[in-house]
C-alpha cells in the first residue's frame, strides 16, 4: 500500500537547484533514511510532501486516511504549557481514553458518588488497551529524562525541549512518521533505546539522520540526494553484494543488523566507479565529435542534424563533475613535547550534584580518548576544567609548555551576521601552513567545502551545519596539538563526518571526543573515559564497542555471582531450617499463655454468637458485631503465632 507517491519533483531557490525531476514512493512498513549534504533540500522535501511548501513542478500524492507526525529540528513548543499539557495535546483514541480516565479518577476522589463515570472510563481503557499505552508514555518520559510533568516548557533547557518534542511525537501514535535528526541532544543510552523502539514499532518511517549506526540498525532503504538527483539503495541481507574487496569501506565496522547503510557504502562506490567510466568514455567521444563539429558547419542544416543533437548530449555528460568527497581536512598539529598534561585529584560539584570526584590522569602523546556518559553527567564541565573556563573545587592541572589546546564546544562561536565568511577567517590568519607550504585563507576555505562562490556570503545566511563546519575550520586553523571535541557530529552531514574522521585518524596530537555517534567513537578512540555518575570516571581500554562488550560481560559475571551467592544463602537457610532447635524459656512461656488465651477467646466467641442470635436491639447488635470482629481477628493472629511456637516446642518432645 502506497502512503506517499512523489512524481518528478523540481525545487530551487533563486539559482540554487535543490532537486530536479525526482520520483519515489513510501510504502506501508518502509523504514527509509535520506542522506544528502547539508543545504541540499532534505527538510524542504519533507515539507513539500506534507504540503507545507510548494514545489516548482511535479506532484505529491499523499493518502488522506493515515495519521502523520513530523519531528522538525525546530521544536516550536508552546512555552506557556506544562509538560503534561504538551504531551496530551494530541487527540488520538489512546490519549482521549487516558485523559478521560484521569479526569474521572480525579472527580471520584473529590466526590464518591461519581463511581459510575469512573467505571465507564475504566471500561473504555480496557476496550482500547490504553493501559499499555499509558505504560508506554511513562517509559518514554523516563528514558528521555523528562522532568516533572507540571514543569512549564519555557523553563526547560534547549536539549530538554528537543527530547520533549521527540517524546510527544512518539507518544502520538502515527501510521507515517517523519523524523529530522532525532538523535541530536540524546545520549547513547537514549539513542539505543530509540533504535529498539523504532525497530519494534510497525510505524512507517522516513528519517533524516547523520548517525550511521542508527541508520544501519533501523532502516532498510536509503534514498541519497546527490547532485540534484535521487538514488535508492536497499539493505542486503548479509552483505553478499560487497564485491569490491580492495576498496576501503567502513562496512566491517558497522553493527549491520539490517545493513542499509553498509550496503549503501558498497553500492554508492560501485555507482561512482560506473559514472566515472561513463564520463571518461563521453569525454573521449566528445573530442572526436567536437572536431567533427568544427569541420562540418554546412552539414548542420541537413541529414547530420541527429548527430548534432547527439553531440550536445555527449557534451553535457562529458562536462559532468563527480562531487565525491572532493575536499579534505588538511591541517598540521604543532610539535608536542614530552610533558603534555597531568591531572591530580580533580573534583567539581554544583550544589549537591557531584560531577567529578578525585580524578587523576597523565595524558600521553598517542591518546585518542572517547568520552561517554549520560546527559548532565559532567562531560562538558570536564572539558571546561581542562581549558580553565571553569574553576575546580579541588585538585590541579599541569600543562606542558608546548601544548596548544583547540576546544570545539557545543556553544560555538558568535560572529556578526553581516560579516563575510572570508573576512571571518582572515581575522584569524591570512595564510595556513599545509605540508610545509603556505596557502591562502580562500584556498583553505575551499578545502572545507566553502568554494569561492560562497566565501563572500554573509555569516547569517549559513545553515546550522555550515556554521559548525566553519567553527571547526577556525579551531583547526590554530594548529592545536591537544584537540577537544564536544559533540562535533551535531549538524554535520555524513560526507563531512567521513572526511573529519579521515583527518582525525591521522591526527598526531592528543584527541578527546565526547560524542553520541558510536561509529565516530569506534573509528577514533583507543580508550574510553566513562562518566558513571556521582563523580566517578573510569578508564576502559579500546573503542566504544569494546567498552560496551566489556560492560556486558561484566554485568553477566555479576549476575552469575549474585545467583551463586543467593543459591548458597538459600542452601544454608534450608540447612538451618532442617536442623531442629530448642525453644527458649520465653517461647515456652508464650506458648503456654497463648494456649490458655485461645481457650478464653473461643469461649467469648461462642457467647457472642449466642447473643447475636437472640438480640433485636439495634444498638446492642452493632456493639456485639464490632466485638465479634475484634475477637475473630485476635483469634486468627494468636492461632498463627501458636502454630509457629508449637512447631518449635513440640519438635523437642
Amino acid at each position: 500500500m502506497n502512503y506517499v507517491e512523489v512524481d518528478n519533483l523540481y525545487k530551487s531557490f533563486a539559482e540554487k537547484v535543490l532537486f530536479e525531476d525526482i520520483s519515489f514512493k513510501i510504502e506501508k512498513g518502509d523504514k527509509i533514511a535520506m542522506i544528502a549534504k547539508n543545504g541540499t533540500g532534505k527538510t524542504t522535501l519533507i515539507n513539500i510532501i506534507l504540503g507545507n511548501e510548494l514545489p516548482d513542478s511535479g506532484k505529491v500524492l499523499l493518502r488522506n486516511d493515515i495519521h502523520i507526525n513530523f519531528l522538525n529540528q525546530d521544536t516550536n513548543l508552546n512555552p506557556a504549557l506544562t509538560v503534561f499539557e504538551t504531551i496530551f495535546e494530541s487527540e488520538n483514541t489512546f490519549v482521549r481514553c487516558i485523559k478521560n480516565y484521569q479526569k474521572c479518577l480525579s472527580d471520584f476522589e473529590k466526590d464518591n458518588s461519581k463511581s459510575s463515570e469512573l467505571e465507564s472510563a475504566i471500561a473504555m481503557m480496557d476496550v482500547h488497551d490504553a493501559w499499555n499505552y499509558e505504560n508506554k508514555i511513562k517509559e518514554i518520559l523516563q528514558v528521555f529524562e523528562i522532568p516533572d510533568l507540571e514543569e512549564l516548557v519555557g523553563n526547560l533547557s534547549g536539549g530538554q525541549q528537543k527530547r520533549l518534542a521527540l517524546a510527544k511525537t512518539l507518544i502520538d501514535k502515527s501510521d507515517l512518521l517523519f523524523l529530522d535528526e532525532p538523535t541530536n541532544h540524546l545520549d547513547i543510552g537514549m539513542i539505543e533505546w530509540l533504535e529498539s523502539y523504532l525497530i519494534k514499532e510497525k510505524t512507517t518511517l522516513f528519517l533524516i539522520s547523520h548517525d550511521r549506526y542508527f541508520i544501519d540498525n533501523v532502516c532498510d532503504v536509503i534514498l541519497e540526494l546527490d547532485d540534484h538527483k535521487l538514488f535508492k539503495y536497499k539493505s542486503s541481507a548479509a552483505g553478499s553484494e560487497m564485491s569490491n574487496r580492495n576498496m576501503e569501506y567502513e562496512v566491517e565496522k558497522l553493527h549491520n543488523p539490517k545493513g542499509a547503510y553498509s550496503n549503501f557504502l558498497v553500492k554508492k562506490a560501485e555507482r561512482i566507479e560506473l559514472e566515472s567510466k561513463t564520463i571518461e568514455k563521453a569525454r573521449n567521444r566528445y573530442k572526436v565529435e567536437l572536431e567533427w563539429m568544427r569541420r562540418q558547419p554546412q552539414a548542420r542544416q541537413t541529414k547530420s542534424k541527429k548527430r548534432i543533437e547527439t553531440f550536445y548530449e555527449i557534451e553535457k555528460t562529458a562536462k559532468q563533475t563527480l562531487h565525491n568527497d572532493s575536499y579534505k581536512f588538511k591541517v598540521e598539529a604543532t610539535r608536542l613535547g614530552k610533558k603534555i598534561m597531568e591531572v591530580y585529584n580533580l573534583s567539581k560539584s554544583y550544589g549537591e550534584k557531584k560531577l567529578i570526584s578525585n580524578f587523576s590522569y597523565t595524558f600521553m602523546k598517542d591518546d585518542k580518548i572517547g568520552i561517554v556518559g549520560k546527559n548532565g553527567s559532567g562531560k562538558s564541565t570536564f572539558f571546561k576544567l581542562l581549558t580553565e573556563q571553569v574553576k575546580a573545587d579541588a585538585g590541579k592541572i599541569l600543562v606542558g609548555s608546548t601544548v596548544r589546546i583547540g576546544y570545539f564546544g557545543q556553544e560555538g562561536l558568535q560572529f556578526n551576521n553581516e560579516k563575510k565568511i572570508i573576512d571571518i577567517v582572515k581575522e584569524f590568519t591570512e595564510v595556513v601552513n599545509i605540508d610545509s607550504k603556505e596557502i591562502g585563507a580562500s584556498q583553505f576555505l575551499t578545502w572545507f567545502n566553502f568554494p569561492p562562490a560562497v566565501q563572500h556570503n554573509k555569516y547569517g545566511k549559513l545553515s546550522g551545519g555550515e556554521k559548525r563546519r566553519l567553527y571547526l575550520l577556525l579551531i583547526l586553523l590554530q594548529q592545536p596539538n591537544f584537540l577537544i571535541l564536544d559533540e562535533p557530529t551535531n549538524d554535520l552531514d555524513i560526507q563531512t563526518l567521513n572526511l573529519l574522521e579521515e583527518f582525525l585518524e591521522s591526527y598526531e596530537g592528543v584527541l578527546l571526543i565526547a560524542s553520541h555517534d558510536r561509529l565516530f567513537l569506534d573509528k577514533l578512540s583507543n580508550h574510553i573515559f566513562a562518566f558513571e555518575g556521582n563523580g566517578n570516571i573510569k578508564d576502559y581500554p579500546g573503542n566504544y564497542s569494546q567498552y560496551v562488550e566489556w560492560k556486558a560481560k561484566k554485568a553477566l559475571q555479576n549476575k552469575q555471582i549474585k545467583k551463586e551467592v543467593k543459591q548458597t544463602e538459600v542452601a544454608a537457610t534450608q540447612k538451618d531450617n532442617d536442623a531442629p532447635r530448642k525453644a527458649t524459656f520465653k517461647e515456652k512461656k508464650e506458648y503456654e499463655e497463648l494456649t490458655n488465651k485461645i481457650e478464653l477467646f473461643e469461649t467469648e466467641k461462642k457467647d457472642l454468637i449466642n447473643k447475636l442470635s437472640n438480640t433485636q436491639d439495634a444498638v446492642e447488635l452493632d456493639s456485639l458485631s464490632k466485638r465479634y470482629a475484634e475477637v475473630e481477628n485476635e483469634l486468627m493472629m494468636m492461632e498463627d503465632r501458636w502454630l509457629e511456637l508449637a512447631e518449635i516446642v513440640e519438635s523437642i518432645k
